[in-house]
């Protein structure tokens, strides 16, 4: 116990709110979890998979050479069925690495206008990878289904969650708790199959 009491797990971004959506999930474990920002001199990773589980993969890979620690990445992203699927991978650089959130909500606002709600269907996906020693030693990905809002609702959550519509709880993922969030969303359900994974190799 005591050596898992002083494992330490690295979540490889710099986003405050997945930090504590991690911790949450392994609220339950004795472990430290840290995330890139204790690391300044680490090096971004260049997101330029194909796919989501490409760019969660080499994170994983990348972060856990460069800090020596077991490392839980993420790629996550809106997919909307009007626009054939985009933003999905490009999500997080949708119309440039220097816009805002708000200015990405505001785009696809503009893009969906005047579609009709059963036009505006969409999904979050994310995938999860984890690595030691720059290996990739697991993964896991899932999935969120939803419908685009008209507007922004919502103060809590990040990204594209203010649009993101849930049509069997009638409010969007900013409107949840953290804890709602965590049960519903594709982050949450990813998250909990590799903290599963994860569990099982801290034991080990």
């Amino acid at each position: 116990m005591d050596s898992v009491s002083k494992q330490r797990v690295l979540l490889a971004t710099r986003n405050a709110g997945k930090v504590r959506e991690l911790v949450r999930l392994l609220a339950d474990e004795s472990v430290e979890v840290v995330s890139l920002a204790d690391f300044p001199h680490a090096p971004d990773t260049v997101e330029d998979g194909a796919t989501m589980a490409d760019n969660a993969a080499k994170k994983a890979r990348e972060a856990s050479l460069a800090t020596g620690l077991l490392t839980v990445a993420d790629d996550s992203g809106l997919e909307v069925d009007f626009l054939a699927g985009a933003p999905g991978v490009m999500s997080n650089r949708f119309m440039g690495r220097e816009t805002t959130e708000a200015e990405r909500n505001a785009e696809i606002l503009r893009l969906l206008s005047g579609v009709p709600p059963e036009r505006r269907t969409c999904r979050f996906r994310c995938a999860v990878a984890l690595a030691r020693d720059g290996q990739l030693i697991g993964s896991a990905e899932d999935t969120c289904e939803g419908r685009l809002a008209e507007g922004p609702r919502g103060g809590d959550g990040f990204g594209y969650d203010p649009l993101f519509y849930l049509p069997d709880r009638g409010c969007t993922v900013a409107e949840l708790s953290a804890d709602e969030k965590n049960a519903v969303s594709h982050r949450g359900k990813a998250m909990r199959k590799a903290v599963a994974a994860l569990r099982d190799l801290l034991k080990g």
